[in-house]
């Protein structure tokens, strides 16, 4: 039997008696939930590992932001400067301009894939088995491929002497354009290069959140004479609301952090849309292959990085005042 010490009470003694035997059964515990899930825990290991390597680990290269790196001095030898790297894009003429572009982009690109994929994901759900396959994999191919095959489809249509979209302009008697010439177009180019890419993905996101929603509710709303249209405003979309809020919360932490792909491969780098088509990845990947200052560009990453944090919580917050069901944290 154990003494009891002059300051030590009985629960205290208690609590370390039992302690060796409830920690062991935690272990116990723990150890069944991971054999039973071990499966589960294989298939998440790529993408951990995936996730480590090209996520975490280079944060340690966060510290170049305030660096003059040389490489002949190293990673810690170079000289520390403080701010001066991030001196190189708020001076710029072209600051006001990219940031505009990638801000803007990341709007309309959010707005218009949350709004055209609900859509789609709504139409797909009044579909037979026979057709929605059909129409799941054509929506879903153009998001495996690359933005420099993407590229190669744009320059056949958008060739200024052999283009597609010039041919038929010229059948119906109709004026050409020099596409990769000219700033105006672009906007909506992208747009619609973007969206054609990427909105099979989000359809189908939302279509699996549909089918997680209980049959019952959709059976009872037609006993009680309610129209499509009416099931799909008052069952489905209150439904996903907390599906649609969480993945609007993180499509704005990427606002601003562009689609580099997108934006350097379609327009081909070309110097002549930079007006409509530059974004701040874009401007430091030229920047960098121009004047190979590693301490600027990952200034600029680091800047991305914290707007989108500080985006990410503000958003979340907001929702949260409102919802707090529907926060992400």
């Amino acid at each position: 039997m154990a003494k009891l010490s002059n300051t030590e009470s009985i629960d205290a003694v208690e609590q370390r008696l039992t302690l060796p035997g409830a920690a062991k059964k935690k272990r116990r515990t723990e150890w069944f939930y991971l054999k039973k899930n071990s499966e589960l825990l294989l298939l998440l290991t790529p993408g951990a590992l995936l996730l480590l390597i090209f996520s975490y680990l280079p944060m340690f290269g966060t510290v170049l932001a305030f660096k003059d790196f040389r490489y002949d001095k190293g990673f810690w030898g170079s000289e520390w400067i403080g701010f001066d790297n991030f001196k190189f894009f708020f001076v710029s003429d072209n600051a006001w301009l990219i940031t505009r572009n990638t801000v803007g982009y990341g709007l309309v690109y959010m707005i218009l894939t949350t709004v055209i994929a609900l859509t789609f994901a709504i139409l797909m759900n009044e579909m037979g088995k026979k057709w929605l396959r059909i129409h799941q994999t054509a929506m879903f191919i153009p998001y495996c491929l690359s933005w420099v095959v993407v590229s190669y489809l744009a320059l056949a249509l958008l060739d200024s002497s052999n283009g597609y979209l010039n041919k038929i302009l010229e059948f119906f008697h109709m004026e050409t354009h020099m596409w990769y010439l000219e700033t105006k177009p672009w906007p909506y180019i992208l747009i619609s290069a973007y969206l054609w890419k990427n909105i099979g993905f989000s359809t189908l996101v939302y279509f699996a959140g549909i089918m997680g929603i209980n049959q019952e509710y959709y059976e009872a709303a037609k006993i009680d004479g309610a129209s499509r249209w009416q099931m799909a405003t008052r069952i489905t979309l209150p439904m996903l609301s907390t599906l649609i809020v969480v993945l609007l919360i993180l499509a704005i932490g990427h606002i601003f952090v562009g689609d580099f792909g997108l934006h350097y491969f379609i327009p081909n780098n070309n110097g002549m849309t930079f007006p409509t088509t530059d974004i701040i990845d874009t401007y430091v990947f030229r920047a960098l292959r121009v004047y190979g200052d590693i301490g600027m560009s990952t200034a600029i990453g680091l800047y991305q990085s914290i707007v989108g944090l500080v985006l990410v919580i503000t958003a979340n917050f907001v929702v949260r005042k409102i919802s707090e069901e529907n926060s992400l944290f």
